[in-house]
């Protein structure tokens, strides 16, 4: 199993991105799918949940009005959609999948997730 994250890059405050999670050796339709960020010296912090099969979707706080989470299943790729970014948002992005469904609001647990990519950094300038 492989997940490659891309679409990261600068970008000024008030900028958007869209990041990629291709995934390769699992589908995303029977996982759950947890985009999650580490800023510098700090842990891991959950983002984004996706379940393509059940059709639910989670946010953190943080990530509410400003990014959506979606999937294309013919590309086996989720995606996160990330506006108005802020400086605070600056952070290696990491999207993870596990088979075993997760109870709704352990969904940032990220030692649940088997499966992780190798992250794709966010900088966001002021």
């Amino acid at each position: 199993v492989q997940l490659v994250e891309s679409g990261g890059g600068l970008v000024q405050t008030g900028g958007s991105l869209r990041l990629s999670c291709a995934a390769d050796g699992l589908t995303f339709e029977f996982y759950d799918i947890v985009w999650f960020l580490q800023a510098p010296g700090k842990g891991r912090e959950g983002v984004s949940y996706i379940s393509v099969q059940d059709r639910i979707t989670y946010y953190a706080d943080s990530a509410k009005g400003g990014f959506t989470v979606s999937a294309e299943r013919a590309k086996n790729t989720v995606y996160l959609e990330m506006n108005n970014l802020k400086p605070e948002d600056t952070a290696v992005y990491y999207c993870a999948a596990d088979r075993v469904k997760v109870q709704g609001s352990q969904w940032d647990q990220w030692v649940k997730y088997d499966y992780w990519g190798r992250g794709t950094h966010v900088t966001v300038s002021s």
